[in-house]
């Protein structure tokens, strides 16, 4: 019987983000849209642990990409929970939670607000559905770099996520309707430098331990 994948509780209430994130979203998009990412994960291992055990390899192939999907919204919004934080929290400014990301990313882009800038042309460069991410390549204390990952795809194996922004529309649209700009906006109100210092300087706990 394969080991299966239970939703991660929020580290704080489902309107704790509020006025940027509303209660209605939160709630939907972790009771929903993460849950149902699970389920699907969880039944597509089952499914692989048949496949493996009487060697369907045609049926392990077909699984792939539902693993990869689903896995990667779980990995993906387990990370989206913890990168996020009230507004107004000690982990909420870049300058007292996280002196050392922020020496590295005035030291790559000249400063905060340029960095800012570069970050919302990636994430409102997006078609259709992704997320945009900060990330250090290689491992901790690495090279800074913007990138961005297309539906559910996770952050590349060896690169350390620092942050993700999901630009998905469930994350956004009963609150913000087409007004991305308007959502990116406000994310930079939530972000958890604090949590971002850490998977800088340290790495990334595996989140998904069973």
């Amino acid at each position: 019987m394969a080991q299966t994948h239970t939703l991660p509780p929020l580290p704080y209430g489902y309107d704790a983000l509020e006025p940027i994130i509303s209660k209605q979203i939160m709630e939907l998009h972790h009771q929903k849209h993460h849950q149902t990412y699970i389920n699907n994960l969880n039944a597509a291992l089952s499914a692989q642990a048949s496949a493996t055990q009487t060697n369907d390899v045609p049926t392990l192939i077909s699984l792939q990409q539902k693993i990869k999907f689903n896995g990667g919204g779980h990995i993906n919004h387990s990370l989206f929970w913890k990168n996020l934080t009230p507004p107004g929290t000690p982990g909420n400014e870049l300058g007292g939670a996280a002196p050392a990301l922020r020496e590295a990313i005035n030291s790559r882009w000249g400063s905060q607000d340029a960095f800012t800038k570069a970050f919302n042309t990636e994430l409102l460069g997006i078609q259709g559905s992704g997320w945009g991410w900060l990330i250090s390549k290689g491992g901790p204390k690495g090279r800074l770099e913007i990138t961005t990952t297309k539906d559910q795809d996770p952050v590349a194996s060896g690169d350390v996520p620092i942050f993700g922004v999901d630009m998905w529309e469930h994350a956004y649209y009963l609150q913000y309707l087409n007004n991305k700009a308007g959502y990116i906006e406000g994310i930079w109100k939530i972000i958890n430098w604090a949590e971002a210092e850490k998977r800088y300087t340290a790495g990334v706990e595996n989140l998904l331990k069973l």
